[in-house]
């Protein structure tokens, strides 16, 4: 795990380019490689290329980027781990003089002997690349097939700025700090940005299984991306021909696409662990963990004192079940909220999860005794496992909907907020999820439902007129699957995935300097994972059925059959509490009005529900108080 940086400005750059913004640049990503620096400059040809290394295979001087190919024709600059690169050399042949062991060499000489399409395609791994080719005087960036590593990338005047991270880009005096109002609408709807936007205006990011290429005649355009691997045809391929072997013949085809995938992220030259919180996911993954191992593998769980949201007593047992390592550590809520000041310097940009406060936890206490981890995010989108899935409340929406004309929904929504409220709970459950039937019911495509299903805020607080943003999986795509709870599973895994979850999962682990795997995002896992029918997925009510039989292999299943809990913290109880004080600072309505950007009334009214206890408006004022808190900071 590493932070890729540089420029390339076809005019040539200047003394004080060459000198100075580089390495400024290169020192905002010291956190994702603090074990060492490197830098390459061809004036002449206007790019610049700097690289943070967090040293994981060959910890000598050998994977030093940036990296010339033999020829010298390639220079490189990687984040990210090939699992197969071994396998990849034997391909290539015994005719290459290999002056290291390290993953990177591998992959600059790939480049060199198949080009970067094949090679993108051979690989098997989680990746950021850039590659210069001195020849064709052509920048390329790359970015791995599910979305683990991110890369942002931009013109800005005569200057294209790429990098691991915003904050990277922030520091070249080309770079203008503008919002982009069309995705702060985009944001303040889903919690999270989705890709290719940025925040920024003028800044973007690669989406996942892409490869676009930049040359000096391309300056200020953006050529089409080229698709090296594409989730839209796994979709596609794995509803046209399903897995027809038995439900036993399912589960052992699993097991061994995973465990497969498991063994070759267990590789590493330094310490390993894995994130363990008891739940089906990352408790599958522990015990192929183990079952590979020659000694106990090292766990790690953070638990709290508030009871709803606690995991780490069914960690703890599944720990000793499987016979590992394992550390857990009970936070106080203290602890826990001293992290939020340090968020948005995290995430660079506004991101409304609040789950990335434990995630930054569970991080920093791995770190203190590995720099590897692996990680069970996927088997939800995957396999089946969140509730909207299983228990149908969309599906069943969908049919009331097309059966109960728009003015009904409408008449008993107002006949509900007429009817004096005797409790909060009654009002948060009933009067606002009123307002959602009523919403959906103007949904005229999939697209939209699911738009409006997943939003904090519908429509979007602003003080300002905006465009709606396309994201997500193309309707032609989704006509390929006649289950509503297969699209469902599809976007999330289009959509939610990269920008959410694996968003979280990258700034937290590397804010600490860990570099997190997760092996149910090896592609052939996916691909696996969508030629298996929904029923044997969602099956008798439950989700991640065949997920679950596979676990019950390993570990016993009253140790696992538990109501779901989220990966979260209290922050609605905390704005309430200890930290209303920032919270209320945050969201004066005359601060609003001052910013100019944000509707202080709708803010201000939910607020005041919210601190009064009349609703429980956590998530979506948690989204407004962390977008108000990345801009006070910029």
């Amino acid at each position: 795990m590493c932070g890729v940086v540089g420029f390339f400005k076809p005019k040539g750059l200047t003394d004080y380019e060459k000198s100075k913004v580089l390495s400024s640049m290169c020192n905002q990503l010291v956190h994702r490689g603090p074990d060492d620096e490197g830098k390459w400059i061809d004036a002449e040809s206007g790019i610049a290329l700097a690289h943070r290394r967090l040293s994981i295979v060959d910890l000598t001087y050998a994977g030093h980027q940036p990296m010339d190919s033999t020829s010298g024709r390639y220079c490189l600059i990687f984040n990210g781990e090939l699992y197969n690169h071994l396998e990849i050399r034997r391909k290539l042949g015994e005719g290459i003089v290999w002056r290291g062991t390290s993953d990177t060499e591998t992959l600059v000489a790939a480049i060199e002997h198949w080009g970067i399409i094949k090679t993108l395609q051979a690989c098997v791994g989680m990746f950021a690349i850039v590659v210069w080719d001195r020849i064709e005087r052509t920048l390329s960036l790359a970015r791995d097939r599910m979305g683990e590593k991110p890369l942002y990338f931009g013109w800005q005047d005569d200057t294209l700025l790429f990098a691991s991270e915003l904050k990277a880009l922030k520091v070249h005096p080309a770079f203008k700090k503008e919002i982009d109002r069309d995705v702060l609408s985009l944001y303040l709807r889903l919690g999270y940005i989705p890709a290719p936007w940025s925040i920024w205006r003028g800044i973007r990011k690669l989406k996942p299984g892409c490869v676009i290429s930049f040359s000096s005649d391309s300056a200020n355009r953006y050529p089409e991306p080229v698709v090296y691997w594409s989730f839209e045809d796994v979709v596609v391929r794995g509803s046209q021909s399903p897995f027809e072997g038995s439900y036993e013949e399912a589960i052992h085809s699993l097991e061994s696409i995973l465990g497969n995938a498991v063994s070759g992220q267990m590789v590493a030259d330094v310490p390993l662990g894995a994130f363990l919180s008891g739940g089906v996911d990352s408790s599958a993954i522990v015990a192929l963990m183990q079952e590979r191992a020659s000694r106990p593998i090292k766990t790690y769980s953070i638990g709290f004192h508030e009871q709803d949201y606690d995991e780490a007593l069914h960690a703890k047992k599944v720990a000793s079940h499987l016979g590992t390592e394992h550390t857990e550590f009970y936070i106080t809520p203290k602890e826990a909220y001293e992290v939020v000041p340090e968020l948005h310097t995290i995430y660079d940009e506004p991101f409304g999860d609040s789950s990335a406060i434990p995630t930054h936890l569970v991080s920093k206490l791995a770190r203190q005794e590995v720099t590897v981890a692996l990680s069970g995010d996927g088997g939800d989108e995957l396999f089946g496992g969140y509730g909207r899935y299983f228990n149908k409340k969309a599906e069943h929406l969908r049919k009331v909907l097309r059966v109960t004309p728009t003015v009904a929904i409408s008449a008993i929504k107002h006949l509900f907020e007429a009817i004096p409220v005797p409790s909060s709970k009654f009002a948060s459950n009933i009067e606002a999820r009123l307002q959602l039937v009523e919403d959906l019911a103007k949904c005229n495509d999939f697209q939209s439902f699911y738009q409006r299903f997943t939003s904090q805020w519908a429509p979007p607080p602003v003080s300002f007129d905006s465009k709606s943003l396309t994201y997500g999986l193309d309707s032609r795509v989704l006509k390929n699957i006649q289950d509503h709870v297969g699209k469902m599973m599809a976007m999330d895994t289009c959509v939610y995935m990269p920008d959410c979850i694996l968003t979280k999962l990258d700034r937290a682990a590397m804010s600490t300097s860990l570099e997190t795997r997760v092996p149910l995002l090896d592609h052939r896992v996916v691909e696996f994972a969508w030629r298996i029918p929904i029923t044997m997925k969602v099956n008798e009510g439950k989700g991640k059925w065949i997920f679950k039989q596979l676990l019950y292999r390993h570990v016993p299943k009253e140790l696992i059959e538990r109501p779901k809990q989220g990966f979260g913290v209290p922050v609605g109880s905390w704005i309430k509490g200890p930290l209303r004080e920032w919270a209320e600072s945050l969201l004066d309505a005359q601060r609003l009005r001052e910013q100019g950007l944000l509707d202080s009334s709708r803010i201000r009214d939910r607020w005041a529900e919210h601190a009064s206890g009349y609703r429980n408006w956590q998530h979506p004022l948690w989204v407004i108080l962390m977008f108000q808190a990345w801009a006070e900071a910029q």
